[in-house]
């Protein structure tokens, strides 16, 4: 996606080691047009597919899934990261490490929003390792339900996240893919 990888180039911010700051426009600060230009690409990417669900993880992939699922007119669900009062006690659950935290947590996901008739797209900002992808795999897996695919707006190629995942056979359709990166320089797959 040209728009997107103008983007990074003209305004991402490397930060120590391996951990990109687009938070200006992707995943603190929202360009709400920007996101709608990202919806419509996935949209345009996955419109073949009889998608029911659109599943991501709180809190940075909400507003994408949002911009997305508009289009197909279907519901995001999100995984929780922390435990709330609010929250089914019956749930499907997967263990998860965040690169970006440096830590584990357990995502959760209510039984009641994902069943074994639903085809899920599920939709996040970055795709580095690719644990939070792969615990949304088995949440899915054990709802029954089937994977389309998986769109990520901003893969690290570097890292073997995306590479994993395609080896499964997994359709993982990202807007850009960086191939290195440090503090003075981003270089992105054509």
């Amino acid at each position: 996606m040209k728009l997107l990888k103008d983007r990074i180039k003209a305004e991402a911010i490397v930060v120590g080691d391996g951990v990109l700051k687009v938070d200006h426009f992707l995943n603190h600060q929202l360009d709400i047009a920007f996101l709608q230009e990202i919806g419509r690409e996935f949209y345009d990417r996955f419109k073949n597919e009889p998608i029911t669900k659109i599943l991501t993880v709180e809190a940075s992939g909400i507003a994408i899934a949002v911009a997305t699922a508009m289009l197909f007119q279907v519901p995001v669900v999100f995984a929780k990261k922390s435990a709330s009062r609010n929250l089914d006690q019956d749930t499907y659950t997967s263990e998860v490490f965040s690169f970006t935290r440096n830590t584990s947590y357990l995502m959760k996901v209510s039984r009641r929003y994902l069943h074994g008739q639903d085809h899920v797209l599920i939709i996040d900002d970055f795709l580095a390792n690719g644990r939070a992808v792969q615990g949304l795999i088995d949440i899915i897996h054990q709802a029954g339900a089937s994977l389309a695919g998986v769109g990520i707006v901003i893969e690290k190629g570097f890292q073997e996240g995306g590479r994993r995942l395609r080896e499964q056979g997994i359709k993982v359709t990202s807007l850009a893919i960086i191939e290195a990166m440090d503090e003075e320089h981003i270089e992105l797959r054509d």
